[in-house]
Protein backbone atom coordinates (compact mmCIF):
# COMPACT_ATOMS: atom_id res chain seq x y z
CA UNK A 1 0.00 0.00 0.00
CA UNK A 2 2.60 2.38 0.69
CA UNK A 3 4.12 1.71 -2.49
CA UNK A 4 1.15 2.92 -4.38
CA UNK A 5 0.90 5.81 -2.00
CA UNK A 6 4.35 6.81 -2.84
CA UNK A 7 3.96 6.57 -6.34
CA UNK A 8 0.94 8.65 -6.19
CA UNK A 9 3.77 11.72 -5.52
CA UNK A 10 4.84 11.34 -9.43
CA UNK A 11 1.87 11.65 -10.92
CA UNK A 12 1.30 14.48 -9.29
CA UNK A 13 4.45 15.91 -10.55
CA UNK A 14 3.63 15.07 -14.12
CA UNK A 15 1.10 17.66 -14.19
CA UNK A 16 2.66 20.52 -14.54
CA UNK A 17 4.59 18.91 -17.57
CA UNK A 18 0.79 17.97 -18.79
CA UNK A 19 -0.43 21.57 -18.10
CA UNK A 20 2.76 22.86 -20.26
CA UNK A 21 2.50 20.63 -23.06
CA UNK A 22 -1.75 20.73 -23.42
CA UNK A 23 -0.79 24.92 -23.58
CA UNK A 24 1.69 25.38 -25.41
CA UNK A 25 1.39 22.22 -28.42
CA UNK A 26 -1.43 20.70 -28.07
CA UNK A 27 -4.21 23.66 -28.01
CA UNK A 28 -2.31 25.54 -30.39
CA UNK A 29 -2.84 23.12 -32.90
CA UNK A 30 -6.74 23.61 -33.20
CA UNK A 31 -4.90 27.07 -34.89
CA UNK A 32 -4.96 25.03 -38.36
CA UNK A 33 -8.53 26.43 -39.07
CA UNK A 34 -7.07 29.27 -39.92
CA UNK A 35 -5.82 28.13 -43.23
CA UNK A 36 -9.17 27.26 -44.12
CA UNK A 37 -10.77 30.40 -43.52
CA UNK A 38 -10.63 34.14 -44.52
CA UNK A 39 -9.21 34.92 -41.83
CA UNK A 40 -9.49 38.11 -39.95
CA UNK A 41 -7.80 39.09 -36.57
CA UNK A 42 -10.41 41.33 -35.42
CA UNK A 43 -13.76 38.35 -36.05
CA UNK A 44 -10.82 36.11 -34.35
CA UNK A 45 -11.10 32.31 -35.15
CA UNK A 46 -14.59 31.64 -35.17
CA UNK A 47 -16.22 34.73 -36.47
CA UNK A 48 -14.39 34.71 -39.67
CA UNK A 49 -15.19 33.26 -42.84
CA UNK A 50 -14.88 29.40 -44.09
CA UNK A 51 -13.64 29.31 -47.71
CA UNK A 52 -12.13 26.19 -47.84
CA UNK A 53 -9.74 25.50 -50.20
CA UNK A 54 -9.39 28.72 -51.26
CA UNK A 55 -6.24 29.39 -49.44
CA UNK A 56 -4.07 26.76 -51.02
CA UNK A 57 -5.56 26.83 -54.54
CA UNK A 58 -4.43 31.01 -54.95
CA UNK A 59 -0.77 29.10 -52.66
CA UNK A 60 -0.46 26.85 -55.44
CA UNK A 61 -1.45 29.68 -58.47
CA UNK A 62 1.67 32.13 -57.39
CA UNK A 63 4.79 31.20 -59.08
CA UNK A 64 7.54 31.41 -56.64
CA UNK A 65 5.41 28.33 -54.81
CA UNK A 66 7.53 25.51 -56.21
CA UNK A 67 10.55 27.02 -56.14
CA UNK A 68 10.10 27.76 -52.35
CA UNK A 69 8.69 24.17 -51.69
CA UNK A 70 11.76 22.67 -53.61
CA UNK A 71 14.02 24.98 -51.99
CA UNK A 72 12.95 23.64 -48.43
CA UNK A 73 13.26 20.29 -49.28
CA UNK A 74 16.35 20.57 -50.84
CA UNK A 75 17.89 22.84 -47.73
CA UNK A 76 16.41 20.39 -45.14
CA UNK A 77 17.80 16.81 -46.93
CA UNK A 78 21.18 18.80 -47.37
CA UNK A 79 21.01 19.41 -43.36
CA UNK A 80 20.01 15.97 -42.74
CA UNK A 81 23.00 14.29 -44.92
CA UNK A 82 25.25 16.69 -43.76
CA UNK A 83 24.65 16.77 -40.16
CA UNK A 84 25.13 13.06 -40.15
CA UNK A 85 28.26 12.20 -42.39
CA UNK A 86 30.09 15.37 -41.62
CA UNK A 87 30.05 14.77 -37.99
CA UNK A 88 31.15 11.49 -38.33
CA UNK A 89 34.16 11.53 -40.67
CA UNK A 90 35.33 14.05 -38.23
CA UNK A 91 35.33 11.98 -35.57
CA UNK A 92 36.67 9.36 -37.62
CA UNK A 93 40.15 11.43 -38.38
CA UNK A 94 39.92 12.88 -34.63
CA UNK A 95 39.58 9.60 -33.22
CA UNK A 96 43.12 9.16 -34.99
CA UNK A 97 44.78 11.81 -33.44
CA UNK A 98 46.80 10.27 -30.73
CA UNK A 99 48.16 13.91 -28.49
CA UNK A 100 45.79 14.07 -25.54
CA UNK A 101 45.79 18.02 -25.45
CA UNK A 102 45.28 18.39 -29.38
CA UNK A 103 42.03 16.55 -29.36
CA UNK A 104 40.76 18.31 -26.99
CA UNK A 105 41.78 21.60 -28.63
CA UNK A 106 40.31 20.58 -31.40
CA UNK A 107 36.91 19.63 -29.86
CA UNK A 108 36.32 22.86 -28.06
CA UNK A 109 36.92 25.08 -30.95
CA UNK A 110 34.50 23.04 -33.12
CA UNK A 111 31.97 23.07 -30.25
CA UNK A 112 32.20 26.46 -29.69
CA UNK A 113 29.91 27.95 -32.40
CA UNK A 114 27.07 25.46 -30.64
CA UNK A 115 26.79 27.55 -27.87
CA UNK A 116 26.62 30.87 -30.33
CA UNK A 117 23.43 32.34 -31.21
CA UNK A 118 22.37 32.83 -34.87
CA UNK A 119 22.53 36.33 -34.55
CA UNK A 120 26.75 36.18 -33.97
CA UNK A 121 27.14 33.55 -36.06
CA UNK A 122 25.32 35.62 -38.98
CA UNK A 123 27.64 38.54 -38.53
CA UNK A 124 30.27 36.46 -39.09
CA UNK A 125 29.10 34.68 -42.22
CA UNK A 126 28.34 38.24 -43.33
CA UNK A 127 32.26 39.02 -42.71
CA UNK A 128 33.27 36.20 -44.01
CA UNK A 129 31.28 36.27 -47.62
CA UNK A 130 30.97 39.52 -47.75
CA UNK A 131 31.71 41.85 -51.04
CA UNK A 132 34.62 43.10 -48.79
CA UNK A 133 35.62 40.00 -47.21
CA UNK A 134 38.45 37.59 -47.10
CA UNK A 135 36.62 34.87 -49.31
CA UNK A 136 36.19 37.41 -51.82
CA UNK A 137 39.50 39.43 -51.42
CA UNK A 138 40.83 35.83 -51.88
CA UNK A 139 39.50 35.58 -55.15
CA UNK A 140 40.49 38.81 -56.19
CA UNK A 141 43.80 37.85 -55.69
CA UNK A 142 43.85 35.28 -58.07
CA UNK A 143 42.43 37.24 -60.67
CA UNK A 144 38.32 36.48 -59.99
CA UNK A 145 35.96 38.46 -59.80
CA UNK A 146 34.40 39.26 -55.86
CA UNK A 147 30.70 37.05 -55.59
CA UNK A 148 28.16 38.75 -54.23
CA UNK A 149 27.29 35.58 -52.17
CA UNK A 150 23.79 36.64 -50.48
CA UNK A 151 22.65 38.28 -53.79
CA UNK A 152 22.61 35.08 -55.86
CA UNK A 153 19.52 32.87 -55.25
CA UNK A 154 21.48 29.50 -56.77
CA UNK A 155 24.37 30.22 -53.68
CA UNK A 156 21.53 30.41 -51.02
CA UNK A 157 20.84 27.43 -50.23
CA UNK A 158 24.33 26.14 -49.99
CA UNK A 159 24.91 29.07 -47.75
CA UNK A 160 22.14 27.98 -45.41
CA UNK A 161 23.20 24.33 -45.32
CA UNK A 162 26.57 25.18 -44.61
CA UNK A 163 26.16 27.46 -41.82
CA UNK A 164 23.80 25.10 -39.80
CA UNK A 165 26.57 22.38 -40.74
CA UNK A 166 29.35 24.84 -39.59
CA UNK A 167 26.87 25.29 -36.09
CA UNK A 168 25.81 21.78 -35.21
CA UNK A 169 29.00 19.89 -36.63
CA UNK A 170 31.11 19.66 -33.19
CA UNK A 171 28.17 18.57 -30.85
CA UNK A 172 27.68 15.99 -33.21
CA UNK A 173 30.99 14.83 -33.59
CA UNK A 174 31.39 14.71 -29.50
CA UNK A 175 28.74 12.14 -29.40
CA UNK A 176 30.28 9.86 -32.40
CA UNK A 177 33.76 10.70 -30.46
CA UNK A 178 32.14 9.25 -27.27
CA UNK A 179 30.92 6.03 -29.41
CA UNK A 180 33.87 5.78 -30.88
CA UNK A 181 36.27 5.87 -27.47
CA UNK A 182 34.51 3.29 -26.13
CA UNK A 183 35.07 0.95 -28.07
CA UNK A 184 37.71 -1.22 -26.68
CA UNK A 185 41.74 -0.46 -28.21
CA UNK A 186 42.32 -4.78 -28.08
CA UNK A 187 39.64 -4.96 -31.06
CA UNK A 188 41.45 -2.74 -33.47
CA UNK A 189 44.80 -4.93 -32.78
CA UNK A 190 42.73 -8.19 -32.89
CA UNK A 191 41.08 -6.95 -36.50
CA UNK A 192 44.75 -5.60 -37.11
CA UNK A 193 46.12 -9.09 -36.48
CA UNK A 194 42.82 -10.84 -38.63
CA UNK A 195 44.04 -8.85 -41.89
CA UNK A 196 41.44 -5.94 -40.97
CA UNK A 197 42.15 -2.60 -42.59
CA UNK A 198 40.69 1.01 -41.99
CA UNK A 199 38.36 2.05 -44.60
Amino acid sequence: MKAKGFAKHYYFMMIPGFVWLTLFSIVPMFGIIIAFQNYNPGQGVFGSEFVGFETFEYMFSLNDTYSVFFNTIFIAIMKIVGNLFVPLVFALMLNEVRYLGLKRSIQTIVYLPHFLSWVILGGVLLDIFGFQGPVNQLLVMFGMDPILFFGRADLFPFLVVGSDIWKEFGFNTIIYLAALTGINPALYEAAGIDGGIKA
